[in-house]
């Protein structure tokens, strides 16, 4: 028989409280917290995403009570994680993979949400990572090159058959 989260959040609380001593808020505050890294890994394994570890704490997790209070959209990208606004999951980025366990494309869930459209699902050092490997292989002036290439065979040609 499989057991309720709580259940699970309670027996390893106990287990903590056995081995050292913790006051009666700390072991509420410590339920609370695995118990949502409980919900946390359940909600990835239904979904099948695999979670990350980093420099970050795992109990460092965003429920959707969380999710729900962010002052806007945009503040779901941050440092090191994006908050996906449907589940309240923390990743690095959110893939057309796990937007379409919500049943989203990127452009719908950008729509949704109000984001605008060149904005990139990632986490913000994700993103400034991205871009320095970008302009280390001259991909800006490579765009430029090919932007005029592509204008001036337009302008020569627009409708000629020969």
């Amino acid at each position: 028989m499989a057991r309720k989260l709580l259940e699970i959040a309670a027996s390893i609380v106990k287990a903590q409280v056995a081995v050292s001593k913790i006051s009666s808020e700390e072991i509420e505050q410590v339920l609370t917290k695995i118990f949502f890294v409980l919900q946390r890994l359940q909600k990835a394994e239904q979904h099948g995403v695999l979670l990350e570890t980093g420099d970050e704490s795992i109990t460092e997790t965003a429920s959707p009570e969380k999710t729900n209070q962010l002052a806007a959209p945009k503040d779901s990208i941050r440092e090191k994680r994006i908050i996906c606004l449907e589940c309240g999951i923390e990743m690095k980025q959110l893939t057309r993979k796990h937007l379409g366990t919500h049943g989203l494309t990127q452009r719908d869930y950008k729509k949704k949400w109000g984001f605008p459209m060149r904005t990139p699902l990632a986490a913000k050092s994700l993103s400034r990572i991205r871009s320095r490997a970008a302009k280390k292989r001259g991909l800006p002036e490579n765009l430029v090159k090919f932007l005029q290439q592509k204008r001036s065979k337009a302008s020569i040609s627009p409708n000629s058959k020969t």
